[in-house]
């Protein structure tokens, strides 16, 4: 039996109480990562630096009109 099958044989009040749960998960893991992504993993102004040198460096050049 699928995963599906088995979510289907689910009445219709769990299948909402599944699916708000699943949206909570979603939503609180959001919040979560955000504010551990500001605790620990804030890069410091030498870090941007060096990245910043790794990234392509795009020059433009005016091209002369052809008539």
């Amino acid at each position: 039996m699928s995963l599906l099958q088995s979510f289907r044989n689910l009445s219709p009040r769990m299948r909402l109480g599944v699916g708000v749960g699943l949206l909570a998960w979603g939503v609180i893991g959001l919040q979560l990562s955000d504010r551990a992504e500001e605790t620990y993993f804030k890069a410091s102004e030498e870090e941007k630096a060096a990245l910043k040198n790794l990234g392509p460096r795009i020059t433009t050049i005016e091209r002369s009109e052809r008539r």
